[in-house]
């Protein structure tokens, strides 16, 4: 249920916090007032777009913050479920747009928009002004009667969509197989030269790193030579640092008798005269190893002029190249056995498409025993809603081709005139007709979820008189189980508020208009009837109209 909803520099709203309850909440105002910015305030906080010039003052953070108390176990086990889980079964909302960019925050905690948007799916239900227009497409209503079936039709949806995807892929394969002879054995002759080529090639992992560094040695021979040979003859024992280190060693060597502290010196320095020694003695070994020949430089050339035609062709190493070599050997196996391997499809095909259309078959039929419960509910509650005579039906007809939805296309009927034949609801329905179908369908849904709170921007438009007042009774029927917030122009749904607030706007000291937004006392909610039904001029007749209206709405909901 959502507890608080707090504003700050949006459009017309300077700053505004707004407590809620449980039961029917109602919002009134003059027209222009800024009704729809307390809902243009919680779309912002949950995800939704908002147009850049959203921010009263737009050199300040424009903010919006919702409150939820949670009560339910199982809605808090499916929040908890998507990272979303209740702190002492309280969850806090907020979005915090400036500069162009948009924070949000769950619990403090910063996540994106798409995320708010899948948790306030299972909090509240928004039906916008414009919403019920959506009755009139089938897409729409086929989803409609999905979600009032959703424990029975979902499993069998899911069904459905795995059994239309393995056949459209079935389907491709076996489209990707239908080529001609003269292609294939293009397709077939291609393949073959490649992996000859590959196979021709003989290349073992590993030997173009050793080749390289072999040819890398070879080609620069002569420089390694010479920078060697210099080094031997600096390190060596023929006038070089090997002689003169030996000759200090012998040196020092005689003197150590002396002085017991040389020991340490002479030994340290004997040490480098044998590692030394050692060094010269492995460089001459190398030295006389390092011979090649120029044919030897000459196929370590060639061989790397071969692998690297090979990198450029088929992969930037062997490794790649070796499973190239693989992959077009099972295209070609393929294309040797495409003939088997077509009627092998063929007979997947007959067989994933038999499972699709059994899928398609029971699926249908679940709906079609949903929407005969929905058709006499959504009639029911249309009667309730001064549509004494109504008579509502879903009409099926089978798509052409088969989709992830199944071979489903649906249709509203409705008669709403005693006599009538049922006719479809785009053709007969007009916008207060719409917006009431829309209530009761929003009634019956509210029943199949856990979503607390049912938001409605002006489901009073089209309508006036005893339908109204239907309306107000449908409105505050559901409000005993859910917490239902509403616009509207019509003081009959005014009249059973459990908390009215109005919106006001006004003129302030810096020349800017801002909107307001506070709860109403009892006797506040009665001027506010009055204004409603008197217009500019409030007599004392209308006054008593007001009393006498909010006195008849206290009765009516002690009734139902």
């Amino acid at each position: 249920m959502l507890t608080n909803l707090y504003v700050r520099n949006l459009a017309l709203i300077d700053e505004a916090e707004v407590p809620f309850g449980q039961g029917l909440h109602i919002l009134t105002g003059e027209t222009g007032a800024g009704k729809s910015l307390l809902i243009d305030s919680i779309s912002m906080a949950l995800g939704q777009k908002v147009s850049r010039g959203a921010a009263r003052d737009a050199g300040k953070p424009c903010v919006a913050e919702l409150t939820f108390s949670v009560e339910s176990p199982s809605l808090a086990e499916k929040l908890a479920a998507i990272g979303a889980a209740p702190e002492d079964g309280q969850l806090i909302i907020t979005r915090k747009l400036q500069d162009g960019r948009s924070t949000c925050r769950l619990n403090g905690e910063t996540c994106t928009a798409a995320k708010v948007r899948e948790v306030a799916s299972l909090l509240l239900d928004i039906h916008g002004q414009h919403e019920h227009q959506s009755l009139l497409y089938p897409d729409r209503q086929l989803d409609i009667l999905d979600a009032y079936g959703r424990e029975a039709i979902a499993p069998l949806t899911a069904r459905t969509a795995d059994a239309w995807e393995h056949w459209r892929t079935v389907c491709r394969d076996l489209e990707a197989c239908m080529t001609d002879d003269s292609q294939r054995e293009r397709e077939m002759a291609f393949l073959q030269y490649e992996i000859r080529e590959i196979e021709e090639a003989a290349l073992i992992p590993g030997e173009d790193e050793e080749l390289e560094q072999a040819y890398r040695r070879m080609a620069n021979g002569k420089k390694i030579a010479e920078v060697l040979q210099s080094v031997h003859r600096l390190t060596g024992y023929d006038s070089g640092a090997g002689d003169a280190i030996g000759q200090a060693s012998r040196e020092l060597q005689t003197v150590t008798e002396y002085d017991g502290q040389l020991d340490e010196l002479a030994s340290a320095l004997a040490d480098a005269d044998n590692l030394l020694n050692d060094f010269n003695r492995e460089l001459s070994d190398y030295l006389d190893g390092f011979t090649f020949s120029d044919e030897e430089f000459y196929a370590a050339e060639q061989r790397l002029d071969v692998l690297n035609r090979m990198k450029s062709r088929y992969g930037n190493s062997i490794e790649e190249i070796l499973r190239y070599q693989e992959n077009q050997r099972e295209k070609l196996h393929d294309l040797e056995h495409l003939t088997e391997r077509r009627e092998e499809l063929k007979k997947e095909k007959e067989k994933a498409e038999s499972v699709l259309a059994e899928a398609s078959r029971e699926l249908s039929e679940q709906r079609k025993r949903c929407a005969s419960e929905l058709s006499e509910k959504i009639a029911a509650s249309l009667r309730e809603l001064n549509f004494l005579a109504a008579e509502f039906s879903i009409q099926f007809t089978q798509t052409a081709a088969y989709g992830k939805n199944g071979t489903d296309s649906i249709e509203f009927l409705i008669s709403v005139n005693p006599g009538e034949p049922l006719r479809e609801l785009r053709r007969v329905a007009s916008g207060g007709e719409l917006s009431r179908i829309m209530l009761a369908i929003k009634t019956l849904l509210s029943d199949k979820d856990e979503t607390e709170t049912l938001i409605f921007d002006e489901i009073d438009t089209g309508i006036s008189g005893r339908t109204a007042q239907a309306v107000s009774e449908k409105l505050s029927r559901i409000a005993r189980s859910r917490q239902v917030i509403c616009i509207t122009h019509l003081a009959q749904i005014a009249a059973m508020a459990d908390h009215h607030y109005e919106i006001t706007k006004a003129a302030v000291s810096d020349g800017h208009t801002r909107t307001s937004i506070h709860e109403l006392s009892e006797g506040e909610s009665v001027c506010e009837l009055a204004r409603i039904l008197g217009g500019a001029e409030i007599t004392d007749t209308v006054m008593e109209s007001a009393r006498e209206m909010k006195r008849l709405a206290e009765e009516k909901k002690r009734q139902l």
